[in-house]
């Protein structure tokens, strides 16, 4: 292992707060592997970036020697996490959860060792807690504590409900440190509250207090909200390479340095040299957003799919040349033309409800732009050619 001082430079990338540090030197002093919790809901079938922040935080824990817990709330998922919500959320099935977390640990092993990864599932010992032991861990925590929670505060002045269930969550989340003895969480800056439930649950039966180090959260490609599928401003990793790199080509120069920091292997000390290199004038921005785009579409598709993947940006939006597998061209019936008709009228699609698919799934694009709104119009004053896939391309003529 590296000494303290090291480990603490790497453990601090990034992070918002460690709490307490205090703690954390003395648990690096001891000289053992540490075992590193995070834990991960599975409420939609997909990772993003957003998420990614912390798998790559507890890769670099791996990287220092220490023992990493990939720990899928397929109980909890159930529940549903009630940070930074206005209202109760919708409760999934246990089939929808399951079937989610199937998806993370194929995802995951893109970024950890598998190895050095334990993967757990909370419901195994959630499932084990009768009511009598639910009782006891619900006496540990006060209403009036849960209340200092800020959404659960503002939800309670503004008269919205909260559901009994939802206090259920972060003494459950906090009972997932008990049980897996953890000496440091990770999470991102709105589970802060949960994360340090852990620290109080472990007091409470008889533990060392795990220390706690909230990651930021990540800002989507709009470069304001936070990344999330809903906003459309997400960079899935389960996406096609050309979508990967050509949405990090879309962040800000700004944001670029924030994505290296959060999402790059490469050290701080040459990221910071690379900046300076950057606002001399010496590197083009647009070549270390290159950089980053092919490291990213490396890390979760292979070194092949990320040099075709900038061949194709470069191609596609640099030198605008157009595609060499032109299949058929066409004439617009009009000027303006919904993209699904469009579709159906290529033959690329089978119906409108297929076109629709297609767009939602990131399939198609129009002048090498991935199509996100199934509402858009092919304008043939303007825009060139329509693809699907890497196989069904066609040009608008005259």
């Amino acid at each position: 292992m590296l000494d303290v001082q090291a480990q603490l430079e790497v453990i601090k990338r990034g992070a918002v707060e460690v709490l307490p540090e205090e703690e954390l030197v003395k648990k690096l002093r001891a000289g053992r592997p540490l075992r590193i919790k995070a834990g991960f809901d599975p409420t939609a079938p997909d990772l993003h970036l957003g998420h990614t922040v912390l798998i790559q935080k507890m890769k670099q824990f791996q990287e220092l020697g220490h023992e990493v817990v990939f720990l899928v709330g397929d109980f909890t998922g159930m529940i549903g996490d009630p940070s930074g919500k206005s209202e109760t959320r919708k409760q999934l099935s246990r089939e929808e959860v399951l079937r989610n977390a199937e998806t993370y640990k194929e995802q995951i092993f893109k970024i950890l060792e598998p190895t050095r990864t334990t993967i757990e599932f909370n419901h195994r010992w959630m499932e084990q807690l009768d009511a009598v032991q639910l009782i006891e861990l619900s006496a540990k925590y006060t209403v009036a504590r849960m209340l200092e929670r800020d959404d659960f505060k503002q939800r309670f002045q503004k008269h919205q409900p909260i559901s009994i269930h939802e206090f259920l969550y972060p003494l459950m989340q906090g009972y997932d440190s008990v049980v897996l003895k953890s000496d440091i969480e990770l999470g991102g800056t709105d589970q802060r509250f949960n994360l340090l439930m852990g620290r109080e649950l472990q007091r409470e039966y008889g533990q060392e207090p795990q220390v706690v180090l909230t990651m930021p959260l990540l800002e989507g490609t709009d470069g304001v909200n936070k990344m999330s599928k809903s906003l459309g401003n997400y960079v899935g990793i389960n996406e096609t390479p050309e979508e990967i790199f050509g949405k990090i080509m879309s962040i800000s120069d700004i944001l670029m340095w924030r994505y290296l920091e959060l999402l790059s292997d490469l050290d701080m000390q040459r990221i910071k040299t690379m900046k300076a290199d950057v606002d001399s004038g010496k590197l083009h921005p647009m070549e270390q957003k290159k950089a980053l785009a092919e490291e990213l579409v490396r890390r979760f598709h292979g070194a092949e799919s990320a040099v075709t993947a900038r061949e194709y940006f470069e191609n596609r939006h640099q030198k605008k040349t157009l595609p060499n597998e032109i299949r058929k061209q066409f004439k617009a019936p009009t000027e303006s033309t919904w993209i699904c008709r469009l579709l159906v009228d290529l033959k690329f699609a089978a119906s409108s409800s297929q076109a629709r698919r297609l767009i939602e799934q990131g399939a198609v694009r129009v002048d090498g732009r991935v199509i996100r709104d199934v509402n858009f119009v092919f304008d043939s004053s303007t825009h060139k050619v329509v693809e699907v896939g890497k196989k069904r391309i066609a040009r608008a003529t005259k």
